[in-house]
């Protein structure tokens, strides 16, 4: 039973992959972008893979933890480095990744911002070319990146070889 729940695991950890390996190709994509419609599209496409990675974070958790259950290995402390390294991750992604993104959506969405009346058209149009130029900026693709894959690295390294 113990070679099911690793296999388990193992699935989740390719779920969460292919599908956040697609939010990831949407970040590298989005930064280069400039126009509201594209903008959008990408952002729907990030959205529409989160389901599928979030439930494969869950069966990679669940089946995980009953993994180390029945090995038995949670007083070994490379699980909990390992458990440890995936929570830092999550919280660092979530603050550097998910912030930039949740604000560009409340823009893309928003549309003209609410004091459109008192601005002209042509200095609308220069305002929101700017203000998405600015929020596109504040996305930092290779950053997380690095962040994620080699928070990833680490934590393979520790469930192949569980150094202590």
């Amino acid at each position: 039973m113990y070679q099911w729940f690793v296999f388990a695991h193992v699935l989740g950890v390719f779920g969460f992959l292919l599908a956040h390996g697609t939010a990831a190709a949407v970040a590298f994509v989005l930064r280069r972008q400039r126009e509201v419609e594209r903008v959008r599209v990408l952002l729907d496409l990030s959205r529409g893979v989160t389901m599928v990675a979030n439930v494969s974070l869950l069966v990679l958790l669940a089946a995980g933890i009953t993994a180390g259950i029945m090995g038995n290995w949670w007083g070994q402390g490379w699980i909990w480095a390992a458990l440890g390294l995936f929570i830092l991750i999550s919280v660092t992604m979530t603050l550097l990744g998910s912030r930039p993104f949740k604000r560009l959506r409340q823009f893309v969405d928003a549309g003209n911002p609410s004091r459109s009346e008192t601005i002209s058209h042509s200095s609308l149009d220069t305002y929101a070319e700017k203000q998405l130029a600015i929020l596109l900026d504040a996305t930092h693709p290779w950053l997380l990146a690095v962040i994620g894959g080699g928070g990833l690295v680490l934590i393979l390294w520790l469930m192949m070889f569980k150094p202590f």
